[in-house]
């Protein structure tokens, strides 16, 4: 490589950095470099963009520039950095890592024309490296990994670069600090703060062994996986080149007509009643819904409604969607309209997106979402029935929340269209939690097969739910479970497991386990009060283990929280007592509405019951609390008091108690009721 061209840059110590030493340290040190461009890089530009341009970064890093036309343009030198490492190598990794933490950051900021104003080998974007025809992306991490990069896609590129420099390079705090302002971070500390509030919540505390999801293979564009592009598209594009031509050749003639066909405002009919005039148009033109590309959600850290394709048989049945479109904006009187808590009537304000249209059971259903809702738009065959509308909020959905929603339900079952990402799909019945599951037949068109209801009839003696499994290409061996709750998106099912010997609590995994079966058997009879909420989420979390007085087995406090769409969460309180049967439906003993009990936000919890023993008939007041609860008192028609996270005292029958706790870090906690 000559090295004529090139200018000396300044090194971690301030002394000139010979040339070698910086292509020594690229090469050793090449995955480091890389692993921090892409975390760093903004996840909007899809797992191959991101992958190619990490590298890119990198590759560029070194500090030169091109003899042109006789002249050298030297390159200023970037700011001294204090001595960190005393081996040469290391110095100048640490003046590589600050160019490339300089570049990522910016990134994605400026056109890809703009001249840049920092060092740098090229005066615009790099295109190289560029890959033709296939497309890049690391290989799959768990959920874990999953969790990781769905909060990392919601914060900037100066946080992103700080949990990589603190959790990655293992660099102190102060350090981080002065890392990010070099590299033109303007608030240096609320990126660290933000970046540790991710990871507190995410990973966990440093030390306690949770750099693993940020050094596994997701987040490794040195070791990715390749897919062929979209082959029908790609030759759709070769056979349209030579028609543009033709178009181009006769398109002063055609402008003309176009110009004076252009349609006017959606006409006023007997169905839809009258539009408005203020949306008419583009909005609620067919030809302008928006259309994802089928396999754009093996390419994109967003995995939600925004990258499934559009679907089924009538997608391209223009005066259907117009229809759907029209009464969405302006609905007849006799047209049937349902909402969920928060999800607003209102027509939409730019072109939504298609995500299926299809005959269904005897039923023209079109689904579209605008971003903040998914509407369902249900023509029954027979035209003398009205149409339906429905209306759910869905935003913020993920790859488990957006893995489904419902086409069709009536008395024969629930049928759901399923993200492009499923890759098996089963039902299985929460009160039979030792029973496998059987298979659930998908159409090609990713509808599935009818589900019996839960709860159909007013009873309650199964709970079908699905257990889907999402593809490899997102998450490994990832399965969860979704059930119905009467809402067009259905509901997330987790499990978390009880506090054990010191370990750091955690946050709700998927409910497909033994332990998390068995506890859903016993909670799944309490899923009808949720009902028409907006429920997101249900999870049930075993926050204490009591053992109950005079030999009678070991009882479990669980508290189940759902979380709405909207936010807000409501929670109930169980207390599982030892039976024979594994459904036993448990006890529900405290309730709360729009409170953070039970949540990452509400860590503690405490809550009590009476209980009678079933050798002697004495009755007993049990209370139980969290992990750091040190001791509960009871107050009221009860008073006493005990150690520790859990009470049993004798008490009369009925008698009501006050409880409260004091905690690890000195506060109280009140008990729910």
């Amino acid at each position: 490589m000559d090295t004529q061209d090139r200018t000396e840059p300044v090194g971690a110590h301030g002394a000139p950095l010979s040339v070698a030493r910086a292509e020594a340290a690229l090469v050793e040190h090449y995955p480091r470099l890389v692993r921090l461009a892409f975390i760093t890089l903004p996840p909007s530009l899809g797992r191959h963009r991101r992958v190619l341009a990490a590298h890119g970064l990198v590759q560029r890093a070194l500090p030169s520039v091109r003899t042109r036309v006789g002249r050298t343009a030297a390159a200023p030198a970037p700011p001294a950095l204090p001595a960190q490492r005393t081996a040469p190598v290391e110095s100048a990794y640490v003046t590589l890592r600050a160019r490339v933490l300089r570049e990522a950051l910016v990134y994605g900021k400026r056109p890809g024309w703009w001249p840049r104003r920092g060092p740098g080998p090229e005066r615009l974007r790099p295109l190289l490296p560029t890959v033709w025809g296939l497309r890049l992306f690391p290989a799959a991490g768990g959920a874990d990994e999953l969790a990781l990069e769905q909060a990392l896609s919601g914060v900037d590129s100066a946080t992103r670069a700080a949990l990589a420099l603190h959790r990655v390079e293992g660099l102190g705090e102060e350090e981080t600090r002065q890392r990010l302002a070099e590299a033109g971070v303007a608030e240096p500390a609320l990126a660290l703060r933000t970046a540790e509030r991710i990871g507190r919540q995410v990973l966990g505390e440093p030390g306690e062994g949770v750099r693993h999801p940020l050094l596994s293979g997701e987040f490794d564009p040195c070791f990715v996986h390749t897919r062929p592009t979209d082959l029908l598209r790609r030759r759709h594009r070769v056979r349209t080149a030579g028609a543009a031509l033709v178009v181009a050749a006769v398109a002063a003639g055609v402008l003309p007509v176009v110009l004076g066909d252009a349609p006017g405002p959606p006409e006023r009919t007997a169905a839809t009643g009258t539009v408005n005039a203020s949306i008419a148009g583009r909005v609620l033109d067919p030809r302008n819904l928006v259309r994802s590309a089928d396999d754009a959600w093996a390419d994109t850290s967003r995995v939600d409604f925004t990258v499934w394709p559009a679907r089924g048989e009538r997608r391209d049945d223009l005066p259907l969607l117009d229809r759907a479109l029209k009464v969405w904006a302006s609905p007849a009187r006799t047209v049937r309209i349902s909402s969920t808590p928060g999800a607003g009537t209102q027509p939409p304000t730019a072109p939504p997106r298609l995500l299926y249209a299809g005959d269904v059971d005897g039923t023209a259903v079109v689904l579209l979402n605008d971003g903040d809702r998914t509407v369902r738009y249900a023509e029954p065959a027979d035209s003398e029935e009205p149409p339906a509308l429905d209306f759910a909020r869905t935003d913020d959905a993920d790859v488990v929340t957006g893995a489904a929603l419902v086409v069709t339900r009536d008395g024969a079952g629930t049928r759901f269209l399923l993200a492009p990402w499923i890759d098996e799909t089963t039902t299985r019945d929460l009160l039979k939690p030792n029973s496998p599951g059987g298979k659930l037949g998908v159409r090609g068109d990713g509808v599935t097969d009818p589900v019996r209801r839960p709860g159909a009839g007013g009873t309650c003696d199964s709970w079908p739910v699905l257990q889907l499994r999402s593809s490899e290409l997102i998450v490994e061996k990832h399965a969860f479970l979704l059930t119905d709750l009467g809402d067009l998106a259905p509901v997330h099912l987790t499990y978390t497991p009880p506090p054990g010997s010191g370990a750091p609590a955690r946050q709700p995994r998927e409910a497909t386990s033994t332990a998390a079966l068995q506890t859903w058997a016993h909670s799944a009879c309490h899923l009808p009060s949720m009902r028409g909420f907006g429920v997101r989420a249900v999870n049930n979390w075993v926050y204490a283990q009591q053992t109950l007085p005079e030999a009678g087995g070991r009882a479990d406090w669980v508290c189940t929280r759902a979380d709405t769409w909207r936010g807000p969460g409501r929670v109930m309180v169980q207390l599982h007592l030892p039976s024979t049967a594994p459904t036993a439906l448990g006890t529900a003993v405290a309730t709360a509405e729009d409170t953070a009990s039970c949540s990452r936000f509400g860590q503690h919890v405490l809550a009590g019951a009476g209980w009678r023993a079933p050798k002697s008939g004495t009755w007993y007041l049990l209370a139980a609390g969290s992990r750091k609860v040190l001791s509960i008192e009871a107050t009221g028609g009860v008073k006493a008091d005990a150690d520790g996270p859990t009470m049993a005292v004798r008490a009369p029958q009925g008698a009501r108690a006050e409880l409260k706790a004091k905690m690890a870090d000195g506060s109280t906690l009140e008990g729910l009721h």
